[in-house]
């Protein structure tokens, strides 16, 4: 069991194929874990969200929430009685945890959590949490003026992410090629500074603001989702296992209008919202505020903009054959029985 672990977080580690294997490997997981797995608990007890990033801090609407004790109130009636947050450097190491069962619920971006569904993980998705999220791609050297003068030369971008897609599809859209490597955001700088890779593509989303940041250090944006390619803007999402939700037969509609709620909220008190942001935040004020878009959030679990986006980062997917089976996105999402 210890070395089947020690794989199955070899291969999260690894690019979009490695995804869909490693998300294999934790339905084997799934099968042996111990009684605090997902789908053993009678009571919930601590709620387990999985989110990405560095800290173990739940962001966006719905962490201004916990942060007034709402999360507890809402869930409280299912059993919750505490919330524990873990963050993971990305999709694919989520996506193994959440089947592994040491997770209950994921909030992260729509390309890890599409290609896991897509490669036969039992989940469903609860909500869109944040949708028309930014991306961009900056440089040092002053010679590329555009994306195109990156044709066959090294991108650094984080695989299986969002702005993996957009940045693909951009480059498909552009006519062009280059060479992706593998770097987080927080690995990206350096060897942008030394020209060992010519463009850092980068998210522009509250809370992951590295394409503001490397701005204000002086990079320069040479391609984004906003300026250039508003077609293939991001989405965020919350997912969980339908194990989970069998246990839990209530927890869905629960979560979904605490996410109603939270983004009600947020929105109508903003200010509030991005102090919120900014104190859990090691980015620069500026480059939140810079980051901040109402517009992405929205009270209902699916809406039209969002639902567009995912069905068109699955097209993407399906052609580049990233998913190992088509499915049908409206099956995917979760609608509780007596709504």
């Amino acid at each position: 069991m210890h070395l089947l672990r020690r794989f199955a977080l070899f291969l999260a580690r690894t690019p979009l194929v490695g995804l869909i294997l490693a998300a294999l490997v934790g339905l084997s997981l799934a099968g042996c874990t111990d009684q605090s797995s997902s789908a053993q608990r009678d009571v919930i007890g601590t709620l387990r969200i999985g989110v990405i990033g560095s800290v173990n801090v739940l962001t966006g609407p719905l962490g201004f929430a916990h942060s007034r004790g709402e999360l507890l109130n809402a869930l409280k009636p299912l059993g919750v009685d505490a919330v524990e947050v873990y963050s993971f450097p990305n999709g694919p190491d989520l996506n193994q945890a959440l089947l592994g069962g040491r997770l209950d619920v994921g909030n992260y971006g729509d390309t890890p959590a599409l290609v896991a569904k897509g490669s036969g993980l039992d989940t469903r998705l609860l909500a869109i949490t944040q949708f028309n999220n930014d991306a961009g791609v900056v440089v040092k050297d002053p010679s590329i003026k555009s994306l195109k003068d990156l044709a066959g030369k090294k991108i650094g971008v984080p695989k299986g992410s969002y702005i993996d897609r957009y940045l693909q599809g951009a480059l498909q859209q552009e006519g062009i090629t280059a060479q992706l490597v593998h770097l987080y955001p927080a690995d990206q700088e350096g060897p942008l500074s030394t020209g060992e890779i010519a463009g850092a593509a980068l998210p522009g989303v509250i809370p992951s603001v590295a394409l503001q940041s490397f701005q204000r250090k002086g990079y320069r944006l040479v391609d984004s989702v906003y300026t250039n390619h508003p077609g293939l803007a991001g989405t965020s999402v919350s997912v969980a296992a339908n194990p989970f939700l069998a246990k839990q037969p209530d927890f869905g509609a629960a979560w979904q209008k605490l996410i109603a709620d939270s983004v009600i909220y947020a929105k109508a008190h903003w200010d509030e919202y991005l102090a919120f942001e900014i104190k859990n935040s090691k980015a620069n004020p500026a480059d939140i505020r810079a980051a901040a878009n109402p517009g992405g959030y929205a009270p209902e679990p699916f809406p039209a903009a969002g639902v567009r986006l995912l069905e068109g980062t699955k097209a993407f997917l399906v052609a580049q054959g990233s998913l190992k089976t088509d499915y049908s996105l409206n099956e995917w999402l979760y609608k509780p029985s007596h709504a």
